[in-house]
């Protein structure tokens, strides 16, 4: 009897530590992150410590987990949904998946850098930039604007990643300030003037070994690489479009928390954390070159300051990325 009773209090004891071992895991929460791999995670170490409360990462694209989290709807196993630009957010938005962001985050974070709706929320920013070979091109040579790459003069001389999120979020921007015979121009433009490369890097270095005079990517990518070899950057220059120009357009990463999201408090309190000054210090210090966007946070101080950039206003709830691909695939770009 003794035996069987202690056998019986050992698998009771057993149950009892997975079941408190279940709760422990479900009190994390399941963050879709399509922002930078390394930025996400020192987020989600830095919330983590300060809370005690568990991140799962999930890695991915803009465009596949927007598309992915329309897909699963209501059985998304997502808590929060972090992005690199701000159409992939629009899209999960538009499809009322998302729960509004609590008023205290929304507090931490100018009006500029967050949609109307608030509905999701501002996390970091970067800017739109045209990088040129030092060597092929004199300042006195560059696109005053961006339309300007449209010109004929431009043909086989500039180039882009068009598959890419990035550039996308881009014309996004443009369909939105010049609206869409103009931007379906451009692209027409666009398609007989430039080449198309696979990634902003793959943009970058082309500039960089004179392939190509120039290209249209964000601003990291050539601070990133600077801050290591500076092998694939070292004949480029970055060039500022400024005067509300398109090509001056800020993209805002965004972070969202899921409707149907099972640990809501817990997923509300992430985004807290990460727009507050633990999130927005990690932008600061850290190596993503990414703009800080909460009040009173500091940029990494190699980065031209917001304020220098003379972005146009976009409201990022109105960044249309179904309409964007449809006339990037009526103009043969994608």
């Amino acid at each position: 009897m003794k035996i069987a009773l202690s056998t019986l209090a050992g698998a009771a004891l057993a149950l009892g530590l997975i079941a408190g071992s279940a709760m422990a895991e479900d009190q994390g929460i399941v963050v879709y992150n399509a922002q930078h791999e390394s930025l996400a995670k020192e987020w989600a170490k830095g919330f983590t410590k300060e809370t005690g409360i568990k991140v799962t990462l999930r890695n991915g694209g803009d465009s596949d987990f927007s598309n992915q989290i329309v897909a699963e709807g209501a059985a998304s196993p997502a808590d929060v949904f972090l992005t690199e630009n701000s159409p992939a957010m629009a899209l999960v938005e538009a499809a009322g998946l998302f729960a509004p962001v609590d008023a205290d985050t929304l507090a931490q974070v100018p009006q500029e850098y967050q949609p109307s709706t608030g509905k999701w929320v501002g996390v970091a920013a970067r800017s739109t930039v045209f990088v040129y070979n030092k060597s092929k091109l004199k300042e006195n040579r560059l696109p005053k604007s961006l339309l300007d790459l449209a010109d004929p003069s431009w043909k086989g001389r500039w180039a882009a990643s068009p598959a890419g999120a990035d550039f996308q979020a881009i014309v996004s921007a443009m369909l939105e300030l010049k609206g869409e015979p103009a931007t379906a121009d451009w692209l027409k433009a666009m398609k007989a003037n430039s080449t198309a490369y696979k990634g902003n890097n793959t943009v970058m270095k082309a500039v960089n070994a004179g392939e190509i005079d120039g290209g249209v990517i964000f601003h990291y990518y050539y601070l990133g690489d600077q801050a290591k070899t500076g092998e694939n950057s070292r004949n480029i220059g970055q060039y500022y479009f400024k005067n509300q120009d398109p090509g001056a357009f800020v993209s805002i990463s965004g972070g969202g928390v899921l409707a149907s999201s099972k640990h809501p408090k817990e997923a509300q309190a992430f985004l807290k954390w990460v727009t507050g000054k633990g999130g927005q210090d990690v932008l600061k210090t850290g190596t993503s070159y990414e703009y800080a966007v909460g009040k009173g946070a500091e940029s990494n101080p190699k980065l031209v300051p917001l304020a220098d950039l003379q972005a146009p206003k976009v409201d990022p709830a109105k960044l249309n990325s179904k309409k964007v691909i449809d006339l990037m695939t009526q103009a043969g770009l994608l």
